[in-house]
């Protein structure tokens, strides 16, 4: 199946009140992992590679970024390629290259009016190619370490009107929002606010965007979709499933040297996950005979119906 574009697949989503889930992925595995869970799920799901991704493969995106393209071709539902948390000019230059129809570009670090230009420009340029674009303000906390930004220190939430203000201004076709939620959690002890999902809803007219999705229990998952989310990113979950199962192997089989053995158990193991977790956010099922979707415009997705 021809690539799809993330776009069309969260706008799709959030016309009918529902999520798209996008998986970080980091090796081979990880993809073919992935394309697996989403086929057995019957549903789309968006590919994710980070710039820390990027990094660790030595800086080079084509390697990871074809191999992405490769297994999507060759899937039986959707699949999307999407650059995440991108803060290097450079690296965004190379997402349409490289199969990518979407990128989240993070100028979350900087001060509000610095983030805001930033994102501006880049979000001009990306519409320029075709792509589409998100954002988030401020910083989800627990990346790399560093202690969060007051925007989203525990406790702080996305404010609405600023919210409303930032995309308004910038131009970006999609939000990542604060609303209870953290990176890198290994724990799944997320609370939500609910009611500020509602709110931030009902004044964007973009979809909403959660990361950190992997702290967040099932339950919270479902009422933040029903409440305005309408894509769900997944990135620690996976590595969770896929060390603690090769892990066991291990453990159980210590004479193991061949790697095709251990591997294949982690890539099964996040492929039960990637298939569980679309059920947990209810991805509408892809259509059988679904052929390419349009290409992702400067023009945003309509909003939600009541």
């Amino acid at each position: 199946m021809p690539l799809a574009a993330t776009g069309e697949l969260v706008g799709g989503a959030a016309a009918a009140r529902s999520a798209v889930v996008a998986f970080n992925i980091i090796t081979l595995e990880h993809i073919e992992a992935v394309v697996a869970g989403a086929e057995a799920a019957g549903a789309p799901v968006v590919l994710q590679v980070s710039e820390n991704a990027v990094k660790f493969r030595g800086g080079r995106l084509l390697p990871l970024a074809r191999a992405a393209v490769a297994a999507a071709e060759r899937a039986a539902v959707p699949v999307a390629l999407h650059l995440d948390h991108v803060q290097s000019d450079e690296l965004l230059r190379q997402a349409p290259g490289a199969g990518f129809s979407s990128v989240m570009y993070d100028a979350s670090r900087l001060p509000y009016a610095e983030n805001l230009a930033a994102t501006r420009a880049a979000a001009a340029w990306a519409h320029a190619q075709g792509l589409w674009i998100e954002a988030e303000l401020g910083e989800v906390g627990g990346k790399d370490g560093r202690p969060p930004l007051d925007a989203h220190a525990p406790g702080a939430r996305t404010d609405p009107g600023e919210a409303h203000a930032f995309v308004t201004d910038s131009g970006v076709d999609a939000l990542a929002v604060a609303i209870g939620n953290s990176h890198a959690m290994t724990e799944r002890t997320a609370a939500l606010d609910h009611d500020l999902v509602k709110r931030l809803a009902g004044t964007l007219d973009v979809p909403l965007v959660l990361h950190g999705s992997s702290g967040v229990p099932d339950g919270e998952l479902t009422a933040a979709v029903a409440g305005g989310l309408a894509k769900i990113n997944v990135g620690t979950a996976l590595n969770l499933a896929m060390t603690g199962a090769i892990r066991d192997f291990l453990t159980a089989h210590p004479e193991a040297v061949d790697s095709r053995k251990y591997l294949g158990v982690g890539r099964e193991a996040m492929a039960r996950e990637v298939e569980r977790l679309i059920g947990v956010v209810g991805t509408p099922a892809a259509a059988p005979t679904a052929g390419r979707p349009a290409p992702a415009t400067a023009g945003r997705p309509a909003p939600p119906t009541a």
